[in-house]
This record gives structure tokens, C-alpha cells and sequence, in this order.
């Protein structure tokens, strides 16, 4: 089973976006339960990304939501884990 962790960046540009909007908010915690369970179910929409960010994966979470998240092995335990790097509009994270 992998579990998330969540960066510096991620967390304050997680507070940023859903600023006075709990309907957005509700559905980043709702994606981040379902990359809990399963990172590439398909209503997440996961897919590699390329260029600048290559070797990182993003993942949807509403019309013009991302999560920016790379997957890693935790080097104690030898766990998957999810490293949550970025969340935002489309053209805040790419």
C-alpha cells in the first residue's frame, strides 16, 4: 500500500487555492483518498508527465485541478510512497 507525503510547497499551495472555496478543497481531499487506495484509477486520470517535469506524475481532481506528485520507494521501510509536490489550476503547475 503507498501513503502520501506532503512537501512544504504542496501544503502552502494547497491553502493558497482553496482559499474560501470548500467545494474545491473537498474535491483535492477526495483525490488524495482515491491516489491512497489506488494512484491510477481511472477517474483520477494519472499520467506521466514530460519535458521540464519528466519523471513526475500528475493527476486530476476536477475540471482545472493538478496534483503534481512523484512516486518514490521509502528507502526504510521499502514502502511506496506518494511525494505530493504541487497542486493547482492547469497553468499554475505545468
Amino acid at each position: 500500500m503507498r501513503y502520501l507525503v506532503l512537501t512544504p510547497k504542496f501544503r502552502w499551495a494547497f491553502q493558497k487555492f482553496c482559499r474560501h472555496d470548500h467545494v474545491r478543497q473537498k474535491r483535492i481531499e477526495d483525490a488524495l483518498y482515491l491516489m491512497e487506495q489506488d494512484v491510477f484509477i481511472t477517474s483520477l486520470g494519472t499520467h506521466k508527465l514530460s519535458g521540464s517535469l519528466s519523471g513526475y506524475w500528475a493527476c486530476s481532481c476536477g475540471y482545472d485541478c493538478r496534483i503534481i506528485f512523484s512516486l518514490e520507494s521509502d528507502p526504510e521501510t521499502g514502502e511506496e510512497r506518494i511525494v505530493l509536490l504541487d497542486v493547482g489550476s492547469h497553468d499554475e503547475v505545468y
